[in-house]
């Protein structure tokens, strides 16, 4: 198959706000497409890239053996540390000179994880970030102001190229510097904004420091992503700031923001554009596929991809896979937690989503909070530090211990805030 082909009946001009053919074909359609475009990514990334070659061979299967989509779960997983083996470009399937972006994570967990992108590549992110922003609710004429981190983050420059595919005019000012975040959205008057949500909550506090209220803000729709967040603060962030809160997701290793899309007319999960990522979930433990409608581990095959392919990449991230509603494609529901987000406490599963959810939930108590993981002794202890009234820590204190089953220390004090992605825990128990 030549991908580019394909591409070029596919992926086309944004200048209109309608939907394109395939965000409306029939299902049979979009898997034919799926096993086409899912053939030759297999047969790309066993060509081209050593790390793939090798474990193909050791599982013993050959891009050939892929005659139906269900073939796919015969394949080998991806995971993060295939690419930190291989850094920085070892996983690259084209020569550097088809290069024209490179990304990476920040590695503050090891070595970063790199991404590259071929010149098509790009065009298929700008597209698909582009088709997020409308899908989002976004007219012609609404100015987009991106308050993502620019730089070897991909989420400004990913919303960046979106809303200029999309034809809106960008507002470029990147994370942090939040008394100038207030100043522009005050000056410039823009409809919709791309950020985090705790960040999103960090200006909403600067708004309100300079006596501006947040709900009479130009701001009409705000996309928010890279960092799980719950229903309960989308709540919190339309309540306090009188926005449309709609998800966004996305991650560095199998595209940048733009894999799935929240749609306005629905709001009820993320749409994955199945035409460029094939998601598969899976049992986190034993790695077997799960039904559709079941929770697990979300897994994504890139379908298009050039420079990094990605084959049943594992994300960690939580989930379960939804029909189609507002699109052809199916849904998946709201990410809140990763399973190496977990922390295990005193023999209790916990999830830093579930204390968020006690949070927003108790009077006297902001969204602004961190946990912190210590031992006393033998025994693990949790303490959660949080802004607000010492009567709001107490009540949450008895909501964890009773909804949770663990004893926890919630202290009342002042929380650092995020420009970016919000960091939840701190867990100083040795290694």
């Amino acid at each position: 198959m030549s991908f580019g082909a394909a591409a070029r009946i596919l992926i086309p001009s944004m200048k209109t706000f309608e939907l394109e053919p395939i965000e409306k074909a029939p299902r049979e359609e979009l898997r034919r497409l799926q096993l086409e475009r899912l053939q030759w990514s297999l047969k790309h990334a066993y060509d081209n890239v050593a790390q793939f070659r090798k474990k193909f061979d050791v599982a013993g299967v050959k891009p050939s053996d892929c005659r139906t989509l269900e073939d796919l779960r015969r394949f080998p997983f991806t995971t993060k540390a295939d690419l930190r083996e291989t850094y920085p470009f070892g996983m690259f399937a084209v020569p550097m000179d088809r290069i024209v972006r490179i990304h990476a994570s920040s590695g503050t967990t090891g070595k970063p994880t790199v991404v590259g992108y071929s010149a098509r590549d790009i065009d298929t992110w700008s597209h698909l970030m582009a088709r997020s922003i409308r899908a989002a609710g976004a007219r012609p004429g609404d100015k987009v102001h991106v308050a993502y981190g620019y730089g070897l983050f991909t989420g400004g420059l990913g919303a960046h190229y979106g809303a200029e595919r999309l034809g809106l005019p960008v507002i470029p000012l990147g994370g942090g510097m939040t008394e100038r975040q207030v100043q522009l959205i005050a000056d410039f008057k823009p409809a919709i904004i791309m950020v985090t949500p705790s960040y999103m909550l960090a200006i909403a506090d600067e708004m309100e420091r300079q006596g501006f209220d947040p709900k009479k803000s130009s701001l009409r729709i705000g996309i928010f992503g890279a960092e799980p967040w719950t229903n309960e603060m989308r709540v919190s962030i339309e309540r306090r700031i009188g926005l449309n809160a709609i998800d966004l997701y996305g991650l560095s290793e199998v595209m940048g923001p733009g894999v799935a899309q929240e749609c306005a007319e629905t709001k009820d999960g993320l749409t994955i554009w199945e035409d460029h990522f094939y998601p598969e979930i899976i049992d986190p433990e034993t790695g077997a596929p799960v039904a559709d409608g079941e929770r697990g581990e979300l897994v994504f095959t890139s379908l298009t991809k050039e420079a990094l392919p990605v084959i049943r990449y594992r994300t960690r991230d939580l989930t379960r896979l939804l029909p189609p509603t507002a699109r052809t494609m199916r849904r998946m529901e709201k990410i809140t937690g990763r399973s190496d987000d977990m922390l295990i406490i005193r023999g209790v599963n916990l999830f830093p989503s579930q204390i968020e959810e006690f949070i927003l939930k108790t009077p006297g108590l902001s969204p602004h909070y961190v946990l912190e993981v210590t031992k006393q002794g033998p025994m693990d202890h949790l303490a959660v530090i949080v802004e607000g009234t010492k009567e709001g820590a107490a009540s949450l204190a008895h909501h964890i211990k009773s909804y949770v089953g663990i004893s926890a220390e919630v202290r009342t004090g002042n929380v650092e805030r995020s420009i970016g992605k919000a960091k939840r825990v701190i867990d100083k128990r040795p290694k």
